[in-house]
């Protein structure tokens, strides 16, 4: 595929500042972090076994939402060369955000919102669902002709791949209508590479383990293990996560133009418009850039691109404010910046921790799903928002505040 070596650069101008902490782990490569807090001991060991792999370059960056992961911190910016961590990257390969702002207002909004949410739920398949009849934007994607050319192990799954083209799924993924405070309405949704993208990392995640033990490499962590640059392995990596990166962005396409259009039908009579802006950003993935004048491989595992410009989106809970924010190209943290609120508990806790009364009264005034389904997802299993925002103002700029009026989840 064309794109699979494209070389992003990182500006660095005058934008290089320090983050709140340096963490003192003793590790072979610093960790720097905007978190604001001392890491726990499971948090800092999982960093401590990040940076003290050989290939790490300068130095691992952790943004204000980070917590526990799989191999690797969740809010972790990894740069590294000449080697990759698939279960770094995760499972969820491309997962990430599309907003759009609309010409409407708010006001149009009144007695409609139920009627929305209906339609959306009709239209996008949710949590395990699939699609029942592909549209021609999911059926035209090119990537489709490249599907032959990935890992044996999801050749049989191109169906479902094909069906999911265009589907929400579950967990944290979400589709919201929001309102700014200049009143104008936004589209947003949260979702990344369905089942294909999971089958593609379990793969290889699968592979660079059995790699490590035929090596006998000494990793502190079994899923640390990583490929070569150079080696076939991972040249069969990089060619399927840039396809599964792609899947998740045209994905996000999908499900919001059936978004617009059902926007569009109820405020606009059907007449389709122009969004004023929109934005679509990865923050499980990795790609190859240029830092500090080299050329690395950047795994971002829950974080945003934030050159100096680059538009971001990070929501917060459901319930809470979402942003959508405008780059500085902070080069200490590799021109990042946080993916979302970040959990403060595990969604078993969750679970345990809160009731359905506190799930209602958390959810106040919010047109969604009000049941046990999505008690994990309670706002207050998440890191407040504007704490979160106050701890990467050297990463970002705010462009717009966006409180929720609808939220659909699987």
């Amino acid at each position: 595929m064309r794109d699979n070596f494209a070389i992003v650069v990182c500006v660095l101008q005058n934008n290089f500042s320090m983050p709140s902490q340096s963490l003192e782990l003793a590790t072979p490569k610093p960790v720097l972090s905007w978190a604001g807090h001392d890491l726990g001991p499971k948090e800092a060991q999982m960093a401590r076994n990040v940076a003290s792999l050989p290939f790490v370059f300068k130095h691992v960056a952790l943004m204000p939402d980070v917590h526990l992961g799989k191999g690797a911190l969740v809010g972790s910016v990894i740069a590294t060369k000449d080697a990759i961590v698939p279960a770094a990257v995760g499972v969820d390969i491309g997962c990430g955000m599309c907003a759009v702002k609309t010409p409407y207002t708010s006001d149009r909004l009144e007695g409609k919102i139920k009627k929305i949410r209906n339609d959306l739920e009709a239209a996008i398949p949710v949590g395990f669902n699939e699609n029942k009849d592909i549209g021609k934007s999911a059926q035209n994607w090119q990537g489709w002709r490249d599907f032959k050319d990935l890992h044996r192990g999801v050749q049989k799954v191109e169906g479902k791949a094909f069906k999911q083209m265009g589907s929400l799924g579950g967990g944290n993924h979400f589709i919201e209508l929001c309102v700014d405070a200049d009143d104008s309405v936004w589209l947003m949704l949260h979702s990344g590479s369905r089942h294909i993208g999971n089958r593609l990392a379990q793969c290889h995640i699968e592979t660079a383990k059995e790699l490590a033990k035929l090596a006998e490499t000494k990793l502190a962590d079994p899923d640390l293990a990583y490929f070569v640059a150079g080696s076939d392995e991972f040249k069969a990596y990089w060619r399927d996560l840039q396809w599964a990166q792609n899947y998740a962005r045209h994905n996000r396409d999908v499900m919001m133009e059936r978004f617009r259009k059902i926007v569009d039908t109820h405020l606009g009579g059907g007449k389709a418009t122009k969004p004023l802006l929109q934005v679509n950003c990865h923050h499980n993935y990795a790609e190859k850039e240029v830092h500090f004048d080299e050329e690395v491989y950047v795994t971002r595992k829950g974080a945003v691109r934030a050159r100096d410009g680059d538009y971001g989106i990070i929501p917060g809970s459901m319930g809470a404010k979402s942003f959508i924010v405008k780059g500085k190209g902070n080069a200490a943290s590799y021109c990042s910046c946080s993916h979302g609120a970040g959990r403060l508990m595990s969604r078993n806790k969750a679970k345990k921790s809160f009731s359905l009364d506190d799930l209602i009264q958390q959810t106040q005034g919010i047109e969604c799903r009000k049941d046990r389904g999505v008690l994990d997802e309670i706002p207050s299993a998440y890191k407040p928002i504007d704490e979160v925002m106050a701890q990467q103002s050297d990463l970002v700029e705010v462009v717009a505040a966006l409180r929720q009026v609808m939220c659909v989840k699987g």
